[in-house]
């Protein structure tokens, strides 16, 4: 059985729904929408060039940190190179620090030196990679960021 429309008046107008957004009604719990294949590679791309940025206010992770936590439920491409390049700012930075200070002794400054270079071509190869839609993992560096 349908139910069948209450019958109105003469003259009066029927009650408008009220005010909210356009459009179907929310639906909890469905996540949120995925990226389209392109995005995914730009983001990606972004997330191992963005520490470039972030390193003029000294937190080189900090870009990586943002793309991480904004877009890891949009897609498996862009969360595995976001977190590649989370967890490489991560060690990078505490290498540079031990690094640093081991460089009062002298022992430290190769091992800067080599860190810095390393810092700079191994992000560059990753987005690289991204933008061609390649998966990367950074050498050396350990999965503190899944």
């Amino acid at each position: 059985m349908t139910e069948q429309p209450q019958p109105q008046a003469p003259g009066s107008q029927p009650v408008p729904p009220p005010p909210g957004p356009s459009g179907p009604p929310p639906v909890y719990g469905s996540g949120p929408k995925p990226m389209s294949q392109q995005d995914e590679k730009t983001w990606a791309t972004l997330a191992h060039l963005a520490p470039f940025a972030a390193a003029l206010v000294g937190l080189p992770f900090l870009g990586p940190l943002i793309v991480f936590l904004l877009l890891k439920d949009r897609g498996p491409f862009v969360r595995a190179h976001a977190a590649q390049a989370l967890n490489f700012q991560i060690i990078t930075t505490i290498a540079l620090w031990v690094f640093g200070l081991l460089s009062f002794v002298l022992i430290g400054i190769p091992f800067v030196i080599a860190t810095g270079i390393a810092w700079i071509v191994l992000p560059i190869i990753a987005a690289i990679k991204a933008n061609n839609g390649e998966w990367y993992r950074y050498p050396f560096t350990p999965e503190l960021v899944k």
